[in-house]
């Protein structure tokens, strides 16, 4: 069991979560979290790069389009 803190697109502060074989994404918000949906989270037999594919798209939802733009990510 174990989690990691990093930073997405200089704009969140993400914790992935992993337990027994079990793994899912939050974003940080001060003392909350907001969980994100992804069709693979919590299955450790599936396709890890169609898990994050889906976890991205959540976080480029969240994130306003002109400063994806600026940095070259959209």
């Amino acid at each position: 069991m174990f989690s990691l803190k990093f930073c997405v697109y200089k704009y969140y502060i993400v914790i992935l979560n992993y337990d027994r074989g079990h793994f899912g994404c939050s974003i940080l918000l001060g003392a909350d979290a907001i969980s994100l949906d992804s069709n693979k989270e919590w299955d450790d037999n599936e396709n890890l790069r169609e898990f994050w594919a889906d976890i991205d798209e959540q976080l480029k939802l969240r994130i306003p389009d002109k400063f994806l733009e600026a940095n070259g990510w959209k």
